[in-house]
């Protein structure tokens, strides 16, 4: 077989048995419609109302937002390809779609380390923290964050868009990811995987530091307030965050800490997908049900009825 440097790949999707690729497209419509409505809502109560126009909403809107687009990456070609029983998809396709991806992954996990930034200075600086959490500030940090997630995927994906493929090889997974077209390739991979490892550590490693980190501020500054009433109600406005903290970083290193000879196993490609489409689906309601203001601003929304106060 002759190396190219524009092959095609067919995507082998979740299952190889023909008879259950109907419920699946069922379940991921459903999972990928729920997911979109979810946090188009939250983005949409977010903005209308005036009184959630603050750090930590505005934080949460740019996660919704990609999260949103997130599910999109991904979701569609899985559904097209379990609708048609057709994974084909050509190599510009694959790339476009690895480097999305990769900028809303790097996203949520850079959204995350930004959030868990402005909990510890409403927490452990309130005083300070309306000078701390300037409208400024907060959009320099979302800038930041869109900016380096953007050069990190789009520097990664051209260095991988100059390696040869075979032509026409089968990928063990629903999506185009970094891992399965490095094995695929008939290139040196060293510089790839140096430079995956590089920014996996960079960007992933560092902004998981900046999480704990942060969060042991916050205990410790719970801890020394002197009634149980008010350590419960800071901790209540952390408590969504770590939920989606928890199911996001948990379903990350179940899909890529493991060693090279379980990376095709039926395990990874249920993490993925608890990774890249059961997590963004359930931020919303993660944020909504725990959260009154949104509630109300839901309600006022779709009109169901009046916020209170």
């Amino acid at each position: 077989m002759n190396c190219t440097q524009s092959p095609g790949f067919i995507l082998l999707g979740l299952s190889s048995d023909p008879e259950k690729w109907q419920l699946f497209f069922s379940i991921f419509l459903a999972l990928y419609l729920l997911g979109f409505l979810g946090n188009l809502l939250l983005l949409l109560a977010i903005g209308a109302d005036v009184h959630l126009h603050t750090p930590m909403y505005f934080f949460l809107s740019q996660l919704s937002l990609v999260d949103l687009c997130f599910i999109t990456t991904t979701a569609p070609k899985m559904l097209e390809a379990l609708w048609t029983g057709d994974g084909s998809i050509s190599f510009s396709g694959c790339l476009t779609q690895m480097c999305l991806f990769g900028v809303f992954a790097d996203m949520d996990n850079l959204l995350l380390a930004v959030m868990a930034i402005d909990r510890y200075a409403a927490i452990c600086q309130p005083l300070l923290y309306p000078l701390l959490m300037t409208p400024c500030r907060c959009g320099v940090l979302a800038c930041g964050s869109w900016g380096i997630a953007h050069c990190a995927s789009l520097v990664y994906t051209l260095l991988l868009s100059q390696l040869s493929f075979h032509s026409n090889q089968e990928i063990p997974h629903f999506f185009c990811d970094s891992r399965p077209l490095l094995w695929l390739s008939c290139s040196d991979t060293h510089l790839n995987e140096f430079l995956m490892m590089v920014l996996s550590a960079l960007l992933g490693i560092s902004a998981l530091l900046c999480i704990v980190s942060s969060y042991g501020c916050i205990f410790c500054a719970v801890a020394r307030v002197p009634s149980a009433k008010g350590r419960r109600k800071a901790l209540a406005t952390c408590s969504s965050h770590l939920s989606v903290v928890l199911l996001f970083y948990s379903t990350v290193f179940a899909t890529y800490l493991k060693p090279p000879s379980t990376s095709h196993s039926s395990g990874e490609v249920v993490a993925a997908v608890m990774y890249t489409l059961i997590t963004p689906t359930l931020n919303p309601f993660i944020y909504s049900l725990r959260n009154k203001d949104v509630k109300n601003s839901l309600k006022k929304l779709l009109n169901m009825e009046k916020p209170l106060d």
